[in-house]
C-alpha cells in the first residue's frame, strides 16, 4: 500500500467512525459504567470538527505502526467529557481514577492559554515515541511513553476525546480508550 492511498484509506475510515450524535453530560456526578457505555442520540453542534481532529491525529500514529485505525465511540467521549468538565475549574493535570484502578486508558494535556488544538495534544503524546525502546519494551531512564504506547496499542479499537478551555484560560484535553492499552508485559504493536 503506498502512503497516499494509506492516507485515504485512513480518512475513508475516520469519515466512517463518525456519526453526528454524541452525548452532552450536566450533572457533576461521575458516570458509571451503565451510563457511560449507553446509547446517547443527543445532537453535538460544533463537536465534529474537534472529535476528527483527535481521531485523524491518532489514526495517522497508529498507521506509522500499520495498527488498524481507531474508532470514534460517543460513550468514552461522554466521558471524556464529564472528565474536562471537571477539570474547568482547576485545569489540574491528574487522571480521572485512580492508576491502580484503570478501566479505560486515558491520556491527558494541559496547555498554557486557550489555543491548543487536538492535534497539538497527540502530537505530545505521540512525540514520546522516541523514548520507547521496543526492543525492552520500556522507556528510557527519566522519561514517559505511556501516552504514546497507548495510542498505537494493538487491541485498542475505540476512542473518545474531549476539550475544555478551563477558568484560568488554560486548555484541558483528555482522550479515554478501549479497550485499555499499556499492559504490563505486552508490548503495543
Amino acid at each position: 500500500m503506498t502512503p497516499s492511498s494509506l492516507l485515504s484509506f485512513i480518512l475513508l475510515l475516520t469519515s466512517l467512525t463518525l456519526s453526528i450524535s454524541t452525548p452532552s453530560l450536566s450533572s457533576n456526578k461521575k458516570p458509571d459504567n451503565e451510563t457511560i457505555y449507553k446509547t446517547s442520540k443527543q445532537l453535538c453542534i460544533g463537536c465534529t470538527y474537534e472529535a476528527l481532529q483527535f481521531l485523524f491525529a491518532q489514526n495517522m500514529v497508529r498507521a506509522a505502526k500499520w495498527e488498524i485505525p481507531l474508532g470514534w465511540d460517543f460513550q468514552l467521549q461522554k466521558y471524556a467529557q464529564w472528565w474536562a468538565g471537571q477539570r474547568k475549574g482547576d485545569c489540574q493535570l491528574m487522571h480521572s481514577f485512580p492508576e491502580d484502578d484503570f478501566k479505560l486508558g486515558e491520556n491527558i494535556y494541559w496547555g498554557s492559554g486557550s489555543s491548543w488544538t487536538p492535534v497539538d495534544a497527540v502530537n505530545t503524546w505521540a512525540g514520546e515515541e522516541r523514548y520507547y525502546r521496543y526492543g525492552t519494551n520500556t522507556c528510557a531512564s527519566g522519561q514517559q511513553c505511556g501516552h504514546y504506547t497507548q495510542i498505537v496499542w494493538k487491541t485498542t479499537r475505540r476512542v473518545g476525546c474531549a476539550r475544555v478551555v478551563c477558568d484560568s484560560g488554560d486548555v484541558f484535553m483528555t482522550c479515554n480508550y478501549d479497550p485499555v492499552g499499556n499492559v504490563i508485559g505486552e508490548r503495543p504493536y
